[in-house]
């Protein structure tokens, strides 16, 4: 399992997964040393707090994926920065999103082709959890008709 973690980010460590009805929720940590604030770019390892995120990714065996990350609020060192804490953040997935970039990418591929209900439906059954409305969102995002 920590390989398919890895192909999301090299930065993410598995912790452990557990698989109820058809969703796999699986459990990662970071593991950087250091983290460079995104507000002045200095880096910082000392750690604030951790909070839970959670959001979905690609299926793997026909089960939807759900991830559970701890995610650190760190310090920032620099006395000019405006900002005293930060979120740690990842390439893979922007900041509130609750859907990784791969799976955006899945969505939008799967949709262009039939209507937003449709899409909705077939999405369902097999890929991820999504609505119309999350559809055409990220069509509009990427410049696609809806």
């Amino acid at each position: 399992m920590d390989e398919f973690i890895k192909q999301l980010d090299q930065n993410l460590d598995y912790i452990c997964h557990e698989i109820i009805n058809g969703r796999c929720y699986i459990t990662v940590a970071s593991n950087r040393k250091e983290v460079i604030c995104p507000f002045c770019g200095w880096p910082s390892s000392k750690t604030h707090s951790t909070y839970s995120r959670t959001f979905q990714d690609l299926p793997i065996q026909g089960n939807k994926v759900f991830i559970i990350m701890r995610n650190r609020k760190m310090f920032c060192n620099n006395p000019d920065c405006n900002h005293t804490t930060f979120a740690e953040r990842f390439d893979f997935i922007s900041d509130k999103a609750k859907k990784t970039q791969r799976l955006e990418d899945e969505i939008v591929r799967l949709s262009l082709n039939c209507s937003s209900v449709a899409a909705s439906k077939t999405l369902r059954e097999n890929v991820a959890d999504v609505g119309k409305s999350t559809i055409c969102n990220l069509l509009k995002k990427r410049n696609t008709c809806c």
